[in-house]
């Protein structure tokens, strides 16, 4: 039967991961504790490809507990049934390590039902997932276990998993190939951090190859077609599409221009258009705000070209919008102020609304005293009347702050000037 090359290279030992060197380097904390044989419960979160499954694998061989694996896209509570039911007999004397792939696709019901047997130690649950644990993972279970992150590996780190791949092949079949370093490092820096991935890539490439009298050479267009686009990794719905979002902003934020760039480059190759076009319009209310007001309506345009033109020529008017907030002064003034004011009223500071300010625009309005002390801003110097508009609860309040950009202290001293007049 056929073996994927993946599974069949797959490391043995501790020593033979490539990755993750925070968790299994020498001396790291998760390392001490698989070698301590105390294995806790724990949850496994991270990419796929980089280690999750050849881990608890490799902590199966070191417990004298039967591993047991559940993928929860397709077990359901009749499988943890069955699972339970061999614990304490002779298929499970010493109690089972449970792999459970993918738990977040457990419900709370699912996940509950582990509850017991991991609270007696009959199961040790090594959980994996690739969604953030601390959103889909329910309470009763994150309390149980210690969550371990584990990061995409690095083409430095993928190179060695990528040699030893092709040693395989040409232990497997006698063919010799040709393979250069930096062949070995396309390969690694295709595959987006992913050891499965980067094999699988050796695996495609050998099958393609034209094996003749001589050593078969691996050439750099047979990798760029391989590879295409698998460095990218991208989920609509998951952290990463979070993730780059959040790194977009705040590069925009810290005025780095290159990396702004970067991080749009990444949304839109994965085709993620109506996301870099909403993240674009808060960025220019939200960072550049008020110390260039007219940013808003350039990104405005800028989005609305984008999305008539869509991908990929929609590439140009966003790369305009992010360089320019980039590069623009910044003010947060008006968010900091609207948080504020959104604050107050979630805390129930709100009251009456000042009857001078209120609707006075019909019949009985002025018997209800509604708008009688009102003045008209219009009939005064400067178009401007010291009046209170804040309710009496909280006719102190401050939410919006000048900024310290020219733009804003400039209105700030136009504003001192007219209210000293009066």
């Amino acid at each position: 039967m056929y073996r994927p090359l993946a599974d069949r290279i797959r490391p043995q030992s501790l020593d033979e991961m490539v990755g993750q060197r925070h968790l299994l380097g020498k001396g790291a904390l998760l390392r001490r504790i698989i070698e301590s044989g105390s294995i806790p419960n724990m949850i496994f979160y991270g990419p796929s490809g980089i280690g999750k499954t050849t881990l608890a694998n490799i902590i199966a061989k070191q417990t004298d507990r039967r591993l047991y694996k559940l993928n929860a896209t397709t077990a359901g509570i009749a499988d943890i049934k069955a699972m339970t039911e061999e614990i304490g007999s002779l298929l499970a004397p010493g109690g089972i390590l449970l792999y459970l792939d993918e738990i977040q696709y457990f419900n709370k019901k699912q996940q509950q039902s582990l509850l017991e047997f991991i609270e007696n130690g009959s199961i040790t649950l090594i959980a994996a997932t690739t969604e953030n644990p601390y959103f889909y993972v329910y309470n009763a279970i994150l309390s149980r276990c210690t969550v371990f992150e584990f990061k995409p590996v690095t083409p430095d780190e993928l190179i060695p998993a990528v040699k030893r791949a092709f040693a395989a092949v040409t232990e497997d079949t006698g063919v010799e190939y040709v393979v250069s370093d930096e062949i070995c490092r396309k390969i690694a820096s295709g595959s987006g951090g992913d050891v499965r991935k980067a094999i699988n890539a050796v695996e495609l490439l050998t099958a393609a190859a034209s094996a003749g009298a001589g050593p078969v050479t691996v050439t750099e267009e047979d990798v760029a077609q391989v590879s295409q686009k698998s460095a990218m990794r991208y989920d609509r719905e998951g952290d990463e599409h979070y993730d780059i979002l959040s790194a977009l902003q705040k590069s925009v934020r810290g005025s780095d221009p290159n990396a702004a760039l970067h991080y749009l480059a990444r949304l839109l190759t994965a085709g993620d258009l109506p996301s870099a076009c909403r993240r674009l319009l808060v960025m220019a209310s939200e960072d550049v705000g008020l110390a260039y007001p007219q940013a808003i309506t350039i990104v405005k345009a800028c989005v609305d070209s984008a999305l008539q033109l869509g991908l990929p020529e929609a590439q140009l008017p966003l790369a305009q919008a992010v360089v320019l907030m980039a590069t623009a002064p910044k003010s947060n003034s008006a968010a900091k102020g609207i948080w504020a004011a959104m604050g107050d009223v979630a805390a129930g500071k709100t009251g009456d609304i000042p009857a001078h300010l209120k609707d006075a625009h019909y019949q009985g309005a002025q018997k209800l005293g509604r708008g009688l002390t009102y003045l008209y801003p219009h009939d005064y110097p400067a178009h401007w009347v010291k009046q209170q508009y804040l309710p009496d609860e909280i006719a102190d309040a401050v939410y919006y702050e000048y900024g310290d950009n020219k733009v804003e202290q400039a209105t700030k001293q136009y504003w001192e000037q007219i209210q000293k007049r009066q």
